[in-house]
């Protein structure tokens, strides 16, 4: 999906240096897979709560790549 696919379809983006991160809260499953996947880029007690330039970019695409409903997105830069 396009940035503006990914905005209409209501998801919020969080902005990295080499990826940015899409999340849409109304599909989250609140599995868990992206706070234990990577707790520095996922964290849910700060604000905001993903930070993308927390982990080398393979690393967040493997925690994305895991979430079962596709509330998480990404596209590289």
């Amino acid at each position: 999906m396009t940035e503006d696919e990914l905005l209409k379809a209501g998801y919020r983006k969080y902005t990295g240096e080499d990826i940015d991160v899409y999340f849409n809260l109304g599909m989250c499953w609140h599995s868990g897979n992206c706070i234990r996947g990577h707790d520095k880029v996922f964290c849910l007690n700060r604000r905001p709560w993903i930070k993308a330039d927390e982990a080398v970019v393979e690393e967040v695409v493997k925690v994305v790549d895991c979430c079962p409903s596709g509330a998480l997105k990404y596209i590289r830069k």
